[in-house]
């Protein structure tokens, strides 16, 4: 068992995952956004990324986000390393998909009423993911 030196520190803080509550929090959460992305319109243009049926795409979020939130690590377990820009390139996503996805789920985690600096932290986090995944200029 190795200890901390000195100069490290351990952060004992909550992950977002613990400060969303954890499991059941985080499956609503992706349940909300899917929903929300078949029955908006404003959504529509993301909606037309996905398959037919969502429930594939609910599953992997879901797993995803688990771990990357700093639970469990669902997606790796099954998957191994998420690779999220190479498991997207075959899908267009430009500026309005990704704003599409960031209004979806921020409507999602008001809807929840997740805490709101969680919220705003979490909306920057997804921000720099969501931006990160443009394959096209528009």
């Amino acid at each position: 068992m190795t200890t901390p030196s000195d100069d490290q520190e351990v952060d004992n803080s909550p992950t977002a995952y613990e400060l969303l509550g954890g499991d059941a929090p985080v499956r609503a959460l992706v349940d909300r956004f899917y929903d929300l992305m078949d029955l908006e319109p404003a959504y529509v243009d993301l909606r037309h990324v996905h398959s037919p049926s969502l429930a594939d795409a609910r599953d992997k979020l879901y797993w995803f986000l688990s771990g990357w939130l700093g639970g469990p690590s669902l997606y790796i377990e099954r998957f191994g390393h998420p690779r999220l820009r190479a498991r997207h390139l075959p899908f267009s996503i430009g500026i309005k998909e990704r704003d599409q996805w960031l209004a979806c789920m921020m409507q999602a985690m008001n809807e929840l009423e997740v805490e709101p600096n969680l919220a705003a932290r979490l909306h920057q986090a997804f921000f720099q993911t969501a931006d990160w995944m443009r394959n096209k200029g528009v």
